[in-house]
């Protein structure tokens, strides 16, 4: 009792309480954050996940721009139910070089960590144009305007550069190559060998199956790269860490 009639001038002094709660905030920030300063790297270097490409960068700021973050998150936790319905937990190695992360913690449809490679091009197509054709119980919006927009890489090496700022390893030979690299991805008959050889793994497609690169194109290419860098049947968590 006599500690409950101590914490009793606490609740009746607000001067005090926000001085408390200050200090018990301070003191839990204190021992979360000073331990990563004495850490190389908070992040497992995994083989395999590399930065994106022209066109996926492009994609994933269409997907930003167009709010599908707010009803789909992109991080499996590691839980069962999780695991069994979309695959390996997530790494934070996978969203080392997305900025914003696409964590999120909202799901009106499925977690998009894994997506990539599920389903085939024309899928992606046919429910972003038409999302009740192919799920008819989604509340899902249409997306088929993507189609119609064409883009152009006018500013893609200033978006490269950009992100290269903020840590992402773009070589200047990516940089010089973002424009070239950007039309050869969305295209199958071009000379794509440069690009596979700056994007290990890049996957090269006419997605929207239409002549010219269009927002549909990157957004679907954005799409078929997520939670395809890392093999996961060789894949290996460093125990130490």
């Amino acid at each position: 009792m006599a500690f409950l009639d101590k914490h009793a001038i606490l609740e009746k002094n607000a001067s005090l309480l926000m001085v408390g709660s200050l200090l018990v905030v301070s003191i839990g920030g204190i021992v979360e954050i000073a331990p990563l300063f004495y850490l190389e790297n908070t992040i497992e270097k995994v083989e395999g996940v590399r930065p994106y490409t022209p066109l996926e960068l492009t994609g994933r700021d269409i997907y930003i721009r167009e709010g599908c973050y707010v009803c789909h998150s992109q991080m499996i936790r590691p839980m069962r139910d999780e695991v069994e319905r979309y695959g390996h937990y997530s790494l934070a190695a996978e969203s080392m070089y997305d900025h914003p992360f696409q964590w999120g913690s909202k799901r009106t449809g499925p977690d998009l960590a894994r997506v990539g490679g599920r389903y085939s091009d024309e899928w992606h197509v046919d429910h972003l144009t038409d999302p009740q054709s192919v799920v008819p119980e989604s509340v899902m919006p249409k997306y088929g305007f993507l189609s119609n927009r064409l883009i152009e890489p006018t500013y893609i090496e200033d978006l490269l550069s950009t992100h290269r700022m903020v840590g992402v390893p773009y070589s200047s030979e990516m940089i010089e190559a973002a424009k070239a690299d950007f039309v050869a991805q969305a295209d199958p008959n071009s000379d794509y060998d440069g690009l596979q050889e700056r994007y290990p793994g890049a996957k090269v497609s006419n997605y929207d199956g239409q002549p010219g690169v269009t927002e549909m194109d990157a957004l679907v290419a954005y799409l078929q790269v997520l939670g395809t860098m890392v093999d996961f049947s060789t894949f290996t968590p460093d125990a130490s860490r």
